[in-house]
């Protein structure tokens, strides 16, 4: 919970609260991948990697290691589009700043490509690891009975008291 509250301050610092001095902007882009020919491709990757630790902090933030692919899958990267269209929208009204379409498709693909990258293995190592830690508890559960070690023991202490006399 930590690393995602981080993360998201992180991400709203270097988007939202972070002027920059420009003469001029571009206008408003909300045609889908048109801004994308005149970007370079450190920009391209630099908006993939903005939101992308969301696609495994998202899901581990439930703490959920059972939770199926799908349902996680189009949780995280719904919240992820609707983070991503706020932080643009946020953005626009920082000076040097326009609506870009283009950064949202980018970072939810980012977050997409993410989830579906990492989240099954650290799941999978997740449950190992549970499974692992509760083996000895189940260890102990199973040996045999104090009755069976030492029978006249364990019936007196087992024993009910008797009630006193009137």
């Amino acid at each position: 919970m930590a690393g995602l509250a981080f993360h998201l301050s992180l991400v709203l610092w270097l988007v939202v609260l972070r002027p920059l001095p420009v003469a001029w902007v571009y206008d408003a882009n909300l045609t889908p991948l048109a801004s994308l020919r005149s970007s370079t491709g450190w920009q391209v990757v630099g908006e993939l990697l903005l939101l992308a630790p969301l696609g495994v902090l998202l899901p581990l933030a439930g703490g959920r290691p059972r939770a199926r692919w799908l349902p996680s899958f189009l949780q995280t990267t719904g919240v992820s589009a609707l983070l991503a269209t706020g932080l643009e929208f946020l953005s626009s009204w920082t000076p040097g700043h326009v609506l870009n379409v283009d950064h949202i498709l980018l970072a939810v693909i980012g977050v997409a490509v993410t989830h579906a990258a990492l989240v099954p293995a650290l799941r999978r190592l997740l449950r190992d690891r549970r499974a692992r830690v509760r083996a000895p508890e189940v260890a102990t559960l199973v040996s045999p009975p104090v009755a069976a070690v030492a029978p006249a023991r364990a019936a007196r202490a087992y024993a009910e008291p008797t009630p006193p006399a009137r």
